[in-house]
């Protein structure tokens, strides 16, 4: 006998790469969406060999088995939300277009993972035209970074302040654009702006002094989708999943996990920390 839906824990898909070291992609999302009361199932596009000082390998997975995986998931659960992480090329991101087409989700939140910590493209040019073509009329927000936003718009990032992207932003294809200000170490508070039609919200909060930040835009997108899941509106899903990433990153450093730039601490709630 099945329960009602209504009352259900959301069922939240992830469609992104996995990260072996478990700080970001897949292994961050299912932790995240899992953290916030989402329950989280994931569509794989790639696998890495990868640790907290940097990325030793990446090997994409099949366009056909990457379809395979979603028809999996659409057939047989009732998925509310997708979250889409790192898509490796051009064919990947038509397969996932298509797929979403078919399937038509209620919710779709873009993380669109294009740019290194380097500074490095790491998908080709046509690739990124495909990413706002095909993927960003579908998404109901799309979550870049400064550096990513760059590349959406095809600005040079060192010549622009964080705010005059916003006007660039909004004539992007797609419903809503989450802009993460993280990157812009020059201010001691870390604003995001969420831009509809016409209007500009700003999340702020203290920046955080710590090396553990890896897996931050995996993990606030994950968030956003799972708030969203559970019928909050856009508005108060970012505030939620804002006050979510803020605090997994206080508490990062209690993790000590690798070498290099470690995870944030996805459940921080799990344990009392002085």
């Amino acid at each position: 006998m099945r329960t009602d839906p209504s009352n259900s824990t959301p069922i939240i898909l992830t469609i992104a790469g996995s990260d072996s070291g478990g700080g970001a992609g897949i292994q961050a999302d299912i932790k995240a969406i899992s953290a916030t009361g989402g329950y989280a199932c994931s569509a794989i596009t790639a696998l890495t060999a990868q640790n907290t000082v940097g990325v030793q390998g990446i090997l994409p997975i099949p366009v056909d088995f990457v379809c395979q995986q979603l028809d999996s998931i659409f057939t047989d659960l009732d998925v509310r939300a997708v979250k889409i992480g790192m898509l490796a090329d051009s064919d990947i991101i038509e397969a996932v277009a298509e797929k979403l087409t078919q399937y038509q989700p209620d919710l779709i939140v873009l993380d669109p993972v294009m740019v290194a910590t380097s500074g490095d493209l790491l998908l080709k040019t046509a690739a990124i035209e495909s990413l706002k073509t095909r993927l960003l009329p579908l998404a109901t927000v799309i979550t870049p970074n400064l550096p990513e936003a760059a590349a959406l718009t095809g600005v040079d990032l060192k010549e622009r302040a964080t705010e005059s992207l916003i006007p660039l932003l909004q004539q992007l294809p797609t419903n809503a654009v989450l802009l993460k200000g993280g990157h812009d170490e020059h201010d001691d508070q870390s604003t995001d702006y969420l831009l509809k039609a016409g209007q500009v919200s700003r999340f702020s909060s203290p920046r955080i002094a710590t090396n553990n930040t890896h897996g931050t835009g995996c993990t606030l997108s994950s968030a956003l989708a799972s708030y969203l899941a559970q019928g909050m509106e856009l508005e108060s899903a970012v505030a939620k999943a804002k006050e979510y990433i803020s605090e997994a990153i206080r508490f990062a450093d209690s993790l000590q996990v690798g070498q290099g730039h470690g995870p944030v601490n996805h459940f921080f709630t799990l344990k009392s920390y002085d």
